[in-house]
């Protein structure tokens, strides 16, 4: 779990938001949003974002873009991570 502080938090509902923790996704979560057949790239990849942070997409939507950005580097930091460790193998 990787913990995004942001630097702009939203409120949805009760409910204020200071940070989330996004997991590192699985193959069955990529797979999930996938199989939505009308949504657009943007809507898929809030749904991920959503999934992976555990909050509903609302959550996401409401979030400043410099914060959206964060969790977009993020979610890409978890490729990476790989990507480096295989390069040391």
């Amino acid at each position: 779990m990787e913990k995004i502080t942001l630097q702009y938090p939203v409120t949805v509902g009760q409910l204020e938001y200071k940070e989330l923790e996004m997991r590192r996704s699985k193959v069955k979560d990529r797979l999930a949003v996938s199989n939505m057949k009308n949504a657009s790239d943007e809507d898929k990849e809030i749904r991920l974002f959503a999934n992976l942070c555990e909050v509903t997409p609302e959550v996401i939507t409401e979030l400043d873009e410099a914060d959206y950005g964060k969790l977009q580097k993020t979610y890409l930091s978890f490729f990476a991570s790989e990507e480096k460790s295989e390069e040391k193998s």
